[in-house]
């Protein structure tokens, strides 16, 4: 059962204005744009953000990441990482500005990626309706997830009383390396027994991760001496971005397209 509070109740009105014949306006059919929503700070929304956008680019494909989080850390990162390859940072981003660079960049990008304010924010409403899907980190051992249920009421609620239907995933992060496989299982099954569509892969807590928004620059370029299991952090982050591109494919490949430039 959904309680519909104020902010709940406009973002039926906001996601109508960016329903799929819109969002085909916006940006064409294949130029997916997936938005990372929690309205809880510290579930590790922003560090899945960047594991899957440097990984797109990392195999080819052109990304565009949309800062609206307020503490910037994505563009933070890109502003001491330089020039990486295939990554664009669009900061400052606005509930009116967020359709504007979508359709602006359009040209530009295979991938859109939106990183949204950990808090309740009216922009939640605007990113949702734009989006392909939606991307809900929990954290995968931490049973407090009321920032994640309130994205999925909304999700729901749009399903429901506007008949806008928006895939979308819960990505259980932060999880300890020395968690086991049985664990795990628990929480995604817990999880299903609601409904709620789980990724089969979950993000694990290693330091390169941390490191990489202090050193800059992606995992390909961390020096694997200096960063313990430098190796499975790079796994864990093409495992997840196979996965996504396996839920939404461009339908352009990155070599197609070079053939095509050719």
């Amino acid at each position: 059962m959904i309680v519909k509070d104020g902010l709940t109740a406009r973002c039926s009105d906001s996601a109508h204005k960016s329903d799929a014949g819109s969002r085909h306006f916006l940006r064409g059919p294949n130029m997916p744009v997936i938005t990372f929503a929690n309205t809880k700070g510290g579930a590790g929304k922003t560090t899945a953000v960047l594991l899957l956008a440097t990984e797109l680019a990392r195999q080819g494909y052109r990304v565009t990441i949309l800062d609206a989080d307020p503490q910037h850390w994505i563009s933070r990162w890109h502003d001491i990482s330089g020039h990486v390859p295939n990554i664009s940072v669009i900061d400052f981003v606005t509930t009116a500005s967020l359709p504007q660079h979508i359709s602006e960049n359009k040209h530009n990008t295979d991938y859109f990626i939106v990183d949204l304010p950990g808090a309740r924010n009216p922009l939640l409403a605007t990113a949702v309706g734009l989006s392909d899907h939606v991307l809900i980190p929990i954290q995968g051992c931490a049973m407090d997830a009321r920032g994640g249920a309130q994205v999925l009421e909304l999700l729901q609620y749009l399903d429901e009383r506007a008949g806008i239907k928006i895939g979308h995933s819960v990505v259980l992060t932060r999880v300890n390396s020395m968690v086991t496989t049985r664990a795990l299982q628990l929480v995604k099954s817990l999880l299903s027994e609601r409904h709620v569509p789980v990724l089969d892969t979950a993000i694990i807590e290693r330091s390169a991760f941390r490191d990489i928004f202090d050193c800059g620059g992606t995992l390909q370029t961390m020096d694997p001496t200096r960063v313990s299991n430098l190796d499975k952090a790079r796994e864990n982050a093409t495992c997840f971005a196979e996965e996504m591109m396996r839920k939404l494919p461009v339908r352009l490949t990155a070599s197609a397209r070079m053939a095509t430039a050719a």
